[in-house]
This record gives C-alpha cells, structure tokens and sequence, in this order.
C-alpha cells in the first residue's frame, strides 16, 4: 500500500480532504509521511535550503541573535530556540558563531522543536548533548526570554485553497476520479467562513496553523520577553494565487502524483502571521532576505571568507548571490520578526 492508495481509501469512505488534510497526510503521515520517513535535504535530496547554500546565512543568524541578546539587557537566562531545524546545520553554525558574543552561550538553554524521527537523530549526531529536544514549542520552558528562529517552517504548516467561480467562492478539496485517483474537486465554502472580495478565478489560501503558531509566538514574547525570527518564501502583503507545490529531487512535481514522497509547501502569509502576533500584544516587522542578510553585514562576512581562502572565491561568490539575488533567494524569501515591545532587535531598527 501506498500513501496514495491510503488516502483514497479515507476519502471513498469519508469524503473529500482539504488542501491543509492532504498537505498534513503528505508530510506527517506516520507510516508514509515526509518528514516521517524519508525527509532528504541537500544537493542529493530534494530541496537546498539557505543555511545549506552557505555558512555565512547561519553565522549571520547566530550573530542577530547574540546582538538580541545584548538589547535585552544581557538576561542570565535565556530560551535559544530552533523550529524545524533539519538537519542541525543551522544551529551548528549559529552557535559557533554566537561564541564571539562574551557570555551569550553561558545563559543559553538550547532546544531544538522537531517532530521527525529521522532529522532528530541526524541533528543529534551533529549536536551531540548540546541541546535538548521538545515536540511543541509550548513543551519548551517559559520562564526565561526567548530567542527563536525558524528557517523555512512556515511553507510546510497546511493551508486551506478556496476558488473564486461565477457564483462566489469554492473551496478546492483533494477528491477522486472518475479512474479512483487523487484529483482536485470543487466544494462548497463553509457559510460561516469570510473570505475578501476578489475577481473569478482567483485563488486565496488561508493557513490556520500559520496564523496561530503568529499567535502562539506573539503570546510567548510578550509574556517572556524575546524575539521570533521567521525566514521564509512568501508574501509581505496580502494577496492572491496558488502557492501549493511539491519538490522531489529539485525538481517541481504534480502534488497529487506521489502524496508521502515529495516535499509539500505553500508559500508563508507573512501578513497573516503577523497580524495574529500583534493581537496578542507583539510587535512585528518584515524586510526581504536580501534586506535583512545586508544590515546584518553579508558582504563584508563574503569578504572575509575570500581573505581567508582565495582559492574558495568563486564558490563564495556563487554562495552569496543564491542568497541575496533579486532573481534568487533574496526577494522572494523574507525575515519576519516577531519580538516583545520596547525595543527592536538588530537589522529591523529601520524596517
């Protein structure tokens, strides 16, 4: 059996899913889900992600956090915390780079929140006893300031896909055939659920799951003081448009053709994320990745690296422009930060 097969089965029995149903089947089922049993990062996986392009991406990370830590007053005590940290490269490099930053690692209790066998134990091997592990972010400890960061987390929580038609809004579902396969289908909207005005054919996802982990961050900073940092692909503005995807070996697949063997994502709704952490008392900021890695002082770390080995210049160049090109990494992914009022952490003084 497959997890096609599964689902097919869920549904002549129970009835259409939701695009955030299948999305969640997809990537948490635990006998045939992504993240649950075959999740393959890097050049020979399926995707690449930023701090797997450069050291410099999590060097720059660990040093916008040592800097928050400095703002805060330079607390005892203080929640470093990664969601959705793969492999552990990220954090590897975060914390090699917060060693420069005199007493930040001595008041950092370190965890890792992650829900995947497979990439726990790979980021064990990486990090040894120097973390600890928690499900749920509310499983980590909340007595302490909290800084947190998130490097492509948002794209993989499920959203729901509603369809403007002629005669008002639909909600597109994961059905089947007339052969029994997965197939998308129309179905009606919810009565009690609002959606915005807009022009037929136009698609509008909403993610519950990211607007309350928005919430759930936004709570957390504002009780124990701190900041979220969340780097990821999607819009800085309200909008339109089908964003679902599924990448297996790099390359960009039909989501319905092998549910469980291809990462499945929806692009971030910074908006949203940020307007459910304001609620509940936080302040939130936006810059595009380029913004954000610039005033943090890429180039100059790029140019350091090449003092350092002339010979890797080529390959640091190449690094540099996957992260910051318009035409890259650097306009469609963004760094959101979500963070107690009072103060404002490092590279968002102007944003």
């Amino acid at each position: 059996m497959t997890l096609a097969d599964k689902l097919a089965a869920e549904i002549g029995e129970g009835g259409p899913l939701t695009v955030a149903q299948f999305m969640t089947a997809c990537l948490h089922d635990p006998q045939f889900g992504y993240y649950a049993t075959r999740p393959a990062l890097g050049e020979a996986g399926d995707f690449v992600t930023a701090p797997l392009v450069s050291q410099m991406f999590g060097e720059l990370i660990g040093a916008w956090a040592a800097v928050s830590w400095q703002r805060m007053g330079e607390p005892a005590q203080v929640r470093l915390v990664e969601m959705g940290p793969g492999d552990g490269t990220l954090m590897s490099d975060v914390l090699r780079a917060a060693r420069t930053a005199p007493g930040f690692l001595e008041a950092c209790d370190v965890w890792l929140v992650e829900t995947s066998e497979p990439l726990k134990a790979r980021q064990a091997e990486r990090l040894g006893d120097a973390v600890s592990w928690a499900a749920a972010l509310a499983d980590v400890p909340g007595d302490a300031p909290l800084i947190l960061f998130a490097n492509e987390l948002l794209d993989c929580l499920p959203a729901r896909q509603f369809v403007r038609t002629a005669t008002g809004w639909a909600e597109q579902v994961v059905g089947l055939g007339a052969d029994g396969r997965l197939a998308f289908r129309m179905a009606p909207t919810p009565a009690n659920l609002l959606l915005p005005d807009a022009r037929e054919g136009a698609v509008f996802e909403q993610s519950a799951p990211q607007e309350a982990l928005g919430a759930e961050l936004g709570a957390r900073v504002v009780r124990d003081g701190g900041a979220a940092l969340l780097v990821d692909y999607g819009r800085s503005l309200p909008g339109f448009g089908d964003t679902l995807q599924a990448l297996r070996r790099h390359e960009k697949v039909d989501p319905l053709a092998c549910p469980g063997e291809a990462d499945l994502t929806v692009h971030a709704d910074f908006p949203a994320v940020m307007a459910a952490a304001r609620r509940e008392g936080a302040s939130a900021a936006i810059l595009t990745q380029a913004e954000f890695l610039a005033r943090l002082g890429i180039g100059e770390r790029a140019e350091a690296l090449v003092r350092a080995r002339p010979d890797k210049a080529p390959a640091i160049g190449r690094q540099l422009n996957r992260l910051v090109a318009a035409d890259q990494m650097g306009e469609l992914f963004k760094a959101c930060c979500l963070h107690s009022p009072g103060w404002t952490p490092p590279a968002f003084e102007e944003a």
